[in-house]
């Protein structure tokens, strides 16, 4: 089908009503009439909205650094909440270390994190909600859950990040997540959200999902290309061409979720990057971080949100609806490109 990325314009953020009713989210996507009902559906907007609305607050603006114990914002601020979640949920590594016996497959401790973690995921998305919406917690607990991936499969891949980044929008739909949070929640929660899931990454081995091996993206992140090139719009200095620097990118590594992302690859993979990661070898020869980001967001939509293997495991209920086809896009200038999906 066709859709064509509009150009983002600030907007009302998306609010439920205090008389809300929450439903149990469930998989709604089966087959290739239930595919095209999800790329019309309110969901898909809300989901690329809430992306835009992230990628707007990064523009130009370095990672922000900190712990829960020195944040950048206040104490008991909602995003401090959610990067201390994070970091108790990294604890939990220490607390289930992998198995010594051979693994073929991945680390079958990870079957042990994922139960912890769905065990706990209603209580830790309870304790951010406030005694008006805390019935939204059943709820969202699903994509919290599935947001750092398949216990059985023992892999991870862009559509358990976008469980995580579903979970981000219905806690910004119950009101607790702000529109003045959406910047520093690119900035500072999201990397902490990277770092985590990284460091599973490597503790547990797990296997790239629905990856395209050499010929993709990444085996498994792809949102923070979008808003890591947009931490780089009108930069100064630094090019897409200079992430083929390794000065370059392990100095700038914890400023900026790109080259973040290329110093992660250049550590897990071997040989010349061309041959390892062709792809992002050629996106370095596009002159421009503006041209980068803008094909980033129209990639993540074909490449993620319109692959069935990708997104065919993301559940719906009364937040994010597959039933309600979107009547209108918010950001409602459209950009003259037009994507195929």
């Amino acid at each position: 089908m066709n859709f064509t990325v509009p150009t983002y314009v600030p907007h009302p953020r998306p609010k439920i009503s205090q008389e809300h009713a929450f439903s149990t989210p469930i998989k709604r996507i089966n087959d290739e009439q239930t595919m095209a009902k999800w790329l019309r559906s309110e969901a898909f907007v809300r989901l690329v909205d809430f992306i835009q609305a992230v990628n707007e607050g990064c523009k130009g603006h370095k990672c922000l650094e900190g712990t829960s114990q020195q944040p950048p914002e206040p104490a008991g601020h909602i995003l401090v909440q959610i990067v201390q979640m994070l970091e108790d949920m990294g604890n939990w590594i220490d607390e289930i270390p992998p198995l010594e016996s051979p693994q073929r497959f991945g680390n079958k401790a990870f079957k042990d994190w994922c139960k912890r973690l769905e065990e706990n995921a209603e209580r830790l998305t309870r304790e951010l909600l406030s005694d008006t919406n805390a019935a939204a917690a059943a709820e969202l607990s699903a994509y919290l859950a599935g947001g750092f991936g398949n216990g059985t499969r023992i892999d991870y891949g862009s559509g358990h990040e976008l469980s995580f980044i579903a979970w981000l929008l219905g806690l910004e739909m119950c009101g607790v997540i702000l529109e003045a949070d959406l910047s520093t929640l690119g900035l500072w929660v999201f990397p902490k959200y990277l770092g985590l899931v990284r460091r599973l990454q490597r503790v547990y081995m797990l296997e790239p999902a629905g990856s395209h091996g050499v010929w993709g993206l990444d085996d498994h992140q792809f949102i923070p290309y979008y808003w890591g090139s947009s931490q780089l719009l009108d930069h100064p200095h630094l090019r897409p061409k200079s992430v083929l620097q390794q000065d370059i990118v392990d100095h700038f590594k914890r400023d900026y979720m790109y080259f973040g992302c290329i110093a992660y690859i250049n550590e897990v993979k071997k040989g010349p990057f061309y041959e390892h990661s062709p792809m992002l070898f050629d996106i370095s020869g596009v002159p421009r971080w503006q041209k980068v980001n803008t094909g980033m967001l129209k990639m993540y939509i074909a490449e993620v949100l319109a692959k069935f293997p990708v997104v065919q495991h993301l559940v719906f209920g009364s937040l994010l609806r597959i039933d309600v086809e979107a009547s209108f896009y918010p950001s409602r200038r459209s950009s003259d490109d037009a994507l195929t999906t």
